[in-house]
């Protein structure tokens, strides 16, 4: 729950749905009210119309008594109980006459001194069922001067309205029910293409990672172009700020190999008691030089945007390479990739120099043959180097990764370029095994980010 709060599209269509379901809640109270009010005013005026037609058919008779000369029409007034009544009374409530349908009940309309002013109220029925009447005190000219008004009433069940109103409330629930979701759909449907630039630019983002673009391309909104603009100048920058570091790690490499140089040439010029022990110090100061330069340029060009490598390139140019150096030891260097199109996800001189020093130790220690496999799958890269030499013991094997000690001094190099590799591998996410190979060497795993195709 608390990833889908931290969505800015679930907070916009939770936004929206929440202020449609209360507009619609709003609306339908309002609607259902209003028509409320209109089945009201209908069903009174249906009362009303039954009270003049009431006082149409009532007359007095020579003794003064009021009697109904015809029936109204409605059969309802004439099932005792129905729901529909009505009924003459005097100006003290005393009925007259009365509907068939109130039986030996009489009406009790609410107290009023009004004449000739038709009202509505709500009173007990026969059986106990609300009923709403209308009533009106009316001054008949059959009766002698000065009588007082009669009261004509006709009331009916409020049941009946209510009945009115069900269906109608329930299709309004139903209507807005559906209104909602409909709503509700649209939103989302809005959101997801009014976000779909967004996409777009974590799209476009991943290329420029993958080493498929350089800048984010294409045409974009005017909300979203000032975000791609800034986005394109920080990948400007930081390409920038990468670049000044490698040129910086670079002279700093020149500058103290030079001075380390003209030391060298001159112990060994002069000779002396001291001049193995300062050979010595030297070298190791070369060693540690090339250890922690390399890494300082690696960690700069490590998390580079952009960057991708042919793999079987440069493992074909090494091949040519270090077959010129090795020319007197007749090497075989066989190569097999299983996809030739495969790419490494980094700066290209960080592969070169991780081969490098690879395939340059196999060659040193083989006895006639090198074989390197290239092999890609599931976002990550594999490249095995095989040699026939004398191969490591375990123990040797750690300390080669560990302590970048030189393991035998009969051959020349820093000693340092396993170590440098595994941390230019790391440094890319990537790792270095050793182990023994099929060919009784020693094996160099190679485990690298795969760029995407």
């Amino acid at each position: 729950m608390v990833r889908r709060s931290r969505s800015l599209a679930f907070r916009l269509v939770a936004g929206a749905a929440l202020w449609i379901i209360a507009a619609l809640a709003i609306g339908g109270i309002i609607i259902s009210a209003l028509f409320r009010d209109s089945v009201e005013r209908n069903f009174d005026a249906r009362l009303s119309v039954h009270v003049d037609s009431l006082i149409a058919v009532t007359t007095a008779d020579i003794s003064n008594r009021l009697v109904i000369s015809r029936t109204l029409p409605d059969p309802r007034f004439n099932i005792p109980y129905s729901g529909w009544y009505w009924q003459v009374s005097d100006p003290r409530g005393a009925p007259q006459v009365r509907s068939r349908s109130l039986w030996d009940r009489a009406l009790v309309p609410p107290q009023s001194d009004a004449v000739g002013v038709m009202q509505t109220g709500e009173i007990a029925g026969p059986d106990g069922e609300l009923l709403r009447i209308r009533f009106i005190d009316v001054t008949l000219p059959d009766l002698p001067v000065h009588s007082p008004p009669v009261r004509f009433a006709v009331a009916a069940r409020v049941s009946e309205l209510k009945t009115e109103l069900r269906p109608f409330n329930l299709a309004l629930v139903w209507s807005l029910g559906v209104l909602g979701l409909g709503l509700g759909v649209a939103v989302a449907i809005q959101v997801r293409v009014g976000l779909q630039p967004l996409r777009r630019v974590r799209a476009a983002l991943n290329n420029i990672r993958q080493g498929r673009a350089e800048h984010l391309e294409g045409e974009w909104p005017t909300e979203v172009q000032p975000l791609v603009k800034e986005l394109d100048a920080l990948l400007e920058h930081n390409a920038d700020v990468l670049d000044r570091a490698r040129t910086h790690v670079g002279n700093l490499a020149h500058a103290l190999k030079t001075p380390l140089a003209v030391l060298t040439n001159e112990v060994s010029r002069k000779g002396g008691p001291r001049a193995d022990a300062i050979d010595r110090q030297v070298e190791a100061m070369h060693r540690w030089i090339d250890h922690y330069l390399a890494r300082a340029r690696a960690a700069a060009t490590g998390t580079v945007l952009g960057a991708r490598t042919a793999v079987l390139q440069v493992v074909e140019d090494l091949k040519r390479t270090l077959l010129r150096i090795h020319a007197d030891k007749a090497l075989t260097i066989g190569i097999a990739a299983v996809d030739g199109t495969a790419a490494f996800r980094g700066e290209h001189q960080d592969l070169e120099e991780m081969l490098g020093n690879l395939m340059d130790n196999a060659c040193k220690w083989a006895e006639a043959e090198v074989n390197i496999s290239v092999t890609a799958e599931a976002e990550r890269l594999t490249i095995v180097i095989d040699d026939d030499g004398p191969g490591l013991a375990p123990g040797q094997r750690e300390e080669a990764m560990g302590r970048g000690k030189r393991l035998d001094e009969s051959s020349p190099g820093s000693g340092l370029g396993v170590a440098i590799v595994a941390d230019i591998a790391a440094l890319y996410g990537g790792e270095l095994k050793l182990e023994e190979s099929p060919a009784g060497g020693l094996r160099t795993v190679l485990l690298l980010p795969l760029a995407a195709g």
